[in-house]
């Protein structure tokens, strides 16, 4: 491996002589910017709905996530306690066999219907497919994306992102299920995942063969950007804003600088492939989950005698927003998109690193994906906004809604600065010196993150050009120039880029997940019934 890491910090190496020349972050951003502006405009097309206008792309997923609600009675609810149990390994008896694999009967990769033990299939455990993905969903989302909403669209901004999160906990369950029952195992073993595999696949069952390609091939190109973007370039751009703050130094290219490293350090680890990857998010995950919730549970009890208020602020602003933010519907849309950037429910990225559990049913894997809406949106966002509400109520910091645009906000200095500042002044008013702390779960975040999703854009890649190493490694490589890109670029393009780039994936995943998911209904009577008639559960 070692062969494989000095040509590649060798390869960063010319440009860390100029990282201090004046200028240089503001030029990359400047090349940028006009990408980001372009892309963003182009995913976010609008419609009139009353007096406001409407992102296409948001009705898609709330309508999609409403209808799944629905269908499923409500298994945000309903199946809590069987994701609890399954991901707990309560019924790994029934998951998996003892007898060793069988020979594979590969008719165009599709293994669902023709591998005699599928249980034998897969590379990770329940709980490590679940860390993998939720290293990809609980970042800088939930640091700095909530501070954004929170400025943007007020205190009631928290009310429709957890409203978006229980009822994304039904698109996750539905894209999960998918993601194993039409995933494709390579002849070493290797799984290969996603909504690329089962738009194609179980389109094709439809005799829709060429919507199918059309919506994977798209799913895949979007996919690949995507990783580029909200799970690259947001992380390494909001990473680089802490370590800057917090050593307090300056320079025209120590972005640039920063990204170089952080580009070096990630591409030590992206060589691995999912297993490395499950086992470093597997320690990771609850590491710094446990830093944050715990720091941000001493704030919300260290203020419980304004809970009360808080509570009323977040009600009152969802259905009765403060003037300048822009009614009821604006709140909804910023809730909304924010939930969704951080959670990705819709989105299908998380099916990816599902695929590659190891399990006879892929109802199980799509009951424990339910977890990952839940644990990022419902719990860690609704704890961010709480202690930046607390933060506003004690110093009057900002007023809400002031912001122009979703990427920065107008401080009582009178500076500018990125969401992951205002969570950090909000923690540290509290926790004095907490900001250290928060920087390294923050690094951690932002790391993990983008390891999981190199794996994402990676199997999307490998979709598109093939799995041979020359393809492998030409992505490697642009992924780590997008870490650099990242650090280098302002947050108010990186986040038009990020945003954008996440949302697009709903287009082809939700038109493929609403004519699938009668599939989904049978993996999930078939596991309830194994269930029911196979296992022991006293």
């Amino acid at each position: 491996m070692s062969k494989k890491i000095l040509p590649l910090a060798l390869l960063f190496l010319p440009f860390l002589s100029i990282a201090q020349e004046k200028g240089l972050d503001e030029r990359i951003n400047d090349k940028f910017m006009p990408l980001a502006t372009w892309w963003e405009n182009t995913v976010l097309t609008t419609i009139p709905l009353g007096s406001y206008d409407v992102p296409i792309v948001l009705i898609l997923l709330i309508l999609g996530a409403s209808f799944f609600t629905v269908f499923f009675s409500f298994p945000a609810i309903t199946k809590f306690k069987l994701a609890i149990n399954t991901v707990r390994g309560k019924y790994d008896a029934l998951d998996h066999h003892s007898v060793e694999k069988v020979e594979l009967n590969v008719v165009d990769g599709d293994l669902v219907d023709t591998i005699k033990d599928e249980s034998k299939d897969g590379e990770v455990s329940h709980f490590q497919a679940l860390a993998t993905a939720v290293s990809g969903t609980v970042g800088l989302g939930n640091i700095a994306g909530v501070a954004v909403a929170i400025a943007v669209g007020g205190p009631g901004a928290t009310f429709w992102m957890i409203v978006c999160g229980l009822i994304g906990m039904s698109t996750k369950f539905v894209e999960c299920t998918l993601g194993v029952r039409y995933r494709d195992v390579g002849e070493d073993g290797t799984v290969y995942g996603g909504p690329m595999y089962y738009l194609k696949r179980g389109l094709q069952a439809q005799n829709k063969a060429v919507l199918g390609k059309i919506l994977a091939v798209t799913f895949a190109i979007l996919c690949v950007g995507a990783s580029f973007g909200g799970g690259n370039a947001f992380q390494s751009n909001q990473a680089a804003v802490q370590i800057v703050s917090l050593l307090g130094i300056s320079g025209g290219g120590i972005g640039f600088a920063i990204g170089v490293i952080m580009a070096i350090l990630v591409g030590i680890v992206i060589i691995g492939g999912i297993k490395r990857i499950a086992k470093i998010t597997e320690k990771i995950v609850p590491f710094m989950a446990v830093i944050y919730v715990v720091a941000a549970l001493i704030i919300i009890f260290s203020n419980i005698e304004h809970m009360g208020a808080a509570t009323s602020m977040i009600f009152s602003g969802a259905f009765n927003p403060m003037a300048g933010l822009g009614g009821v519907l604006g709140v909804i849309i910023v809730g909304f998109q924010r939930a969704a950037f951080s959670n990705e429910a819709g989105a299908g990225s998380a099916a990816i690193a599902h695929s590659a559990v190891k399990t006879k049913y892929p109802a199980s894997e799509g009951v424990v994906a339910l977890l990952e809406p839940f644990i990022d949106t419902v719990v860690i966002c609704t704890m961010t906004a709480l202690v930046i509400i607390f933060f506003n109520m004690d110093t009057g910091a900002f007023d809400y809604g002031n912001s122009a645009n979703s990427a920065v906000m107008l401080n009582s200095s009178g500076e500018y600065v990125g969401g992951v500042d205002l969570t950090s002044m909000a923690f540290d008013s509290v926790l004095p010196g907490f900001r250290y702390i928060l920087t390294l779960a923050i690094i951690l975040f932002a790391f993990s993150t983008m390891i999981s999703w190199s794996y994402y854009g990676l199997q999307s890649w490998k979709f598109l050009f093939g799995r041979g190493k020359t393809a492998d490694l030409i992505y490697k490589f642009l992924f780590l120039v997008f870490v650099v890109i990242g650090a280098s670029a302002t947050l108010d393009a990186v986040i038009k880029f990020s945003d954008a780039m996440i949302l697009a994936l709903v287009f082809p995943n939700m038109i493929g997940l609403i004519l699938l998911y009668p599939r989904v209904k049978e993996e999930l009577n078939r596991y309830l019934d194994a269930i029911k008639n196979g296992v022991n559960t006293d």
